[in-house]
């Protein structure tokens, strides 16, 4: 990784040319962990959950966990013979006690026997989005700290914010993918943090001074 230098006002002609940021962003996935209440010792068979609803997949011999999709609010569910679960694919933290419900159901259905209420925890809530400007990714690795940028491997800057601890995922035409936030709220305020920086650091271009390359095909 390139030794990082102090910032510094740009002196080269990109110094001249910085655009505006109007950082837009939206929310792509929201991941939440959940337990079930089961009795001490208890556990889920998941081969009669498989067998009652056609939905799911179980492939024990692949994967160790039955998987359930529902279709409102759409969701994927991990569940496993302990009673843990993992949540993937919903747009919004808010989703996440409905989603449970629903599942909590199809297993009483089953005969599963649910003794207490669920604890859900959100894990990470991952958001694209787009500074609408291009980004000099060579000087942000070499002046933004915690910053990561190996062209040749991949074609993203990945950049670790400290405070709100999230991670950002840059690429040159001003996309970005931020992943690590456990709410919208905390995104919100990373995204806005990254713009200052950006600012800060003088690290726009004005468009038709940078190649693209391929990294639209990662977002």
């Amino acid at each position: 990784m390139a030794k990082k230098r102090p910032a510094q006002p740009r002196a080269d002609a990109a110094a001249t040319t910085q655009a505006e940021i109007k950082a837009e962003w939206t929310v792509e996935n929201v991941v939440a962990t959940v337990t079930l209440g089961l009795e001490p010792g208890e556990k889920i068979d998941l081969n009669q959950i498989a067998r009652k609803f056609a939905e799911c997949e179980y492939n024990p011999e692949r994967f160790p966990g039955l998987v359930m999709r529902i279709v409102d609010p759409k969701a994927t569910i991990l569940i496993f013979s302990t009673g843990k679960m993992v949540v993937t694919g919903m747009r919004e933290a808010a989703e996440a006690a409905a989603v449970v419900a629903i599942v909590i159901k199809n297993l009483k259905q089953a005969g599963v026997n649910i003794t207490a209420e669920p604890i859900i925890t959100i894990q990470n809530i991952v958001a694209s989005g787009d500074l609408h400007v291009p980004v000099d990714l060579n000087e942000a690795s070499i002046t933004m700290d915690n910053a990561m940028y190996e062209p040749e491997v991949f074609p993203g800057l990945i950049y670790r914010m400290q405070e709100p601890k999230t991670v950002f995922l840059i690429f040159s035409t001003g996309r970005i993918v931020c992943t690590g936030a456990k709410t919208k709220e905390i995104v919100g305020e990373a995204v806005e943090k990254l713009v200052e920086e950006i600012k800060r650091l003088e690290l726009t271009q004005v468009k038709g001074d940078f190649d693209a390359g391929d990294d639209e095909d990662f977002i």
